[in-house]
């Protein structure tokens, strides 16, 4: 198992989830280039330092006992992460304090170290709430590995925080140091809203939102084939992104009792939102969570899934198989699993090993559904 050696720690870090036999690190050279960079700067041990984005908690792991750090980010799954590496190398858990993505910061910060997301709306979003939490001589950095960094994540700190000088590039790695200037306060455009005409629905996305402007064209062919005449069932939206799938599910099915699961905290915000404009006061539970980890075994009738391929910028089908295996533990004995998913994925074949029916419901060119039996 590789080890992060900086200035500031030699980590044993782990991925989260796990994967057995995965040659994928739970750090980059991103991150050591960062950290590298940082222990030049010879900060103080009062130095409230924030950190967004640390996607497997190496850069707060690193630091957690040189500096007072905050981290924040959009994920469940990369806190849980943190979580479990700072536990991995006997770090004091209350080392770090741990900001969901849907919560205010508590700056003022004097130092910000940044991992560039793949959803720049997200970067956006924090840059605009980072304005009033920094002063003057904050050190700002931003960090990516050279392919995952657009030009105009430089052009969203320059807007938001001030001038922008990118490094050389070190083992594909590059840092991005950003000076502070005075800027007058931004307004931000999130959460963005779009319409859906069929069923009637006004849905609003929070900047982390995956597909925010526009319904995804999987959800699309997904919502005509949803059940119906599913009485009082309980029914799960896993990865419920915006919640559009367990709403439509829900005006189907007016007895049924719905759960919405993300791992986005600004997913799960946008769905108790929209559930709250399209459905009132019915009674719904929303929450962040690893998949469907958290619920009892053998407590669900039906779970409707759009699973997702990637892991930040790791694309595979790890994290759908892994679904899969929670639907089928948290499922009654002729409970089913409802998945759209890409032709090309092979869903069926995984679906196949762990149910004990599978059956196509409909194709087209890019998309199929499968209805898995318990």
């Amino acid at each position: 198992m590789p080890i992060l050696t900086t200035p500031f720690a030699q980590l044993d870090l782990l991925r989260y989830p796990e994967q057995h036999n995965s040659p994928l690190q739970a750090f980059d050279a991103a991150d050591a280039y960062l950290l590298q960079h940082l222990s030049s700067l010879n900060l103080p041990q009062s130095t409230r330092c924030l950190i967004l984005n640390d996607n497997f908690g190496a850069l707060a792991a690193s630091l957690a006992t040189h500096m007072r750090v905050q981290s924040s980010g959009d994920s469940f799954l990369a806190h849980q992460a943190l979580r479990n590496n700072l536990a991995h190398n006997q770090i004091d858990a209350q080392a770090v304090t741990v900001l969901q993505s849907d919560l205010a910061l508590s700056g003022p910060y004097d130092c910000v170290l940044i991992r560039v997301p793949k959803i720049l709306a997200l970067l956006e979003e924090q840059l605009i709430r980072l304005q009033s939490q920094i002063h003057a001589n904050t050190v700002i950095v931003a960090a990516g590995m050279v392919k995952h960094l657009p030009r105009s994540a430089g052009d969203l700190l320059e807007r938001y925080i001030g001038p922008v000088q990118a490094s050389l590039a070190e083992k594909k790695a590059r840092l991005l140091f950003v000076t502070p200037t005075e800027k007058p306060s931004s307004h931000s455009p999130y959460p963005s809203t779009y319409q859906l005409d069929q069923p009637k629905l006004s849905l609003r996305n929070h900047a982390g939102v995956f597909c925010r402007e526009n319904l995804d064209i999987g959800t699309r062919f997904f919502l005509p084939y949803l059940p119906k005449n599913l009485g009082q069932a309980q029914v799960a939206d896993l990865g419920c992104g915006n919640g559009v799938i367990g709403i439509v599910c829900a005006l189907n099915n007016p007895q049924a009792q719905l759960r919405l699961v993300d791992e986005s905290y600004m997913a799960v915000q946008s769905a108790l939102e929209n559930w709250q404009h399209a459905l009132a006061d019915r009674a719904v539970t929303v929450y962040a969570a690893d998949g469907l980890g958290a619920e009892q075994p053998n407590s669900l009738d039906v779970v409707l899934c759009n699973p997702p391929f990637h892991q930040q910028q790791v694309v595979g089908d790890f994290l759908a198989r892994r679904m899969f295996k929670q639907s089928h533990r948290a499922l009654k004995v002729g409970g089913e699993l409802w998945i759209v998913g890409n032709r090309h994925l092979g869903y069926h074949i995984t679906l196949k090993r762990m149910f004990r029916s599978v059956e196509q419901l409909a194709a087209n060119a890019k998309f199929v559904i499968f209805k898995a039996v318990k």
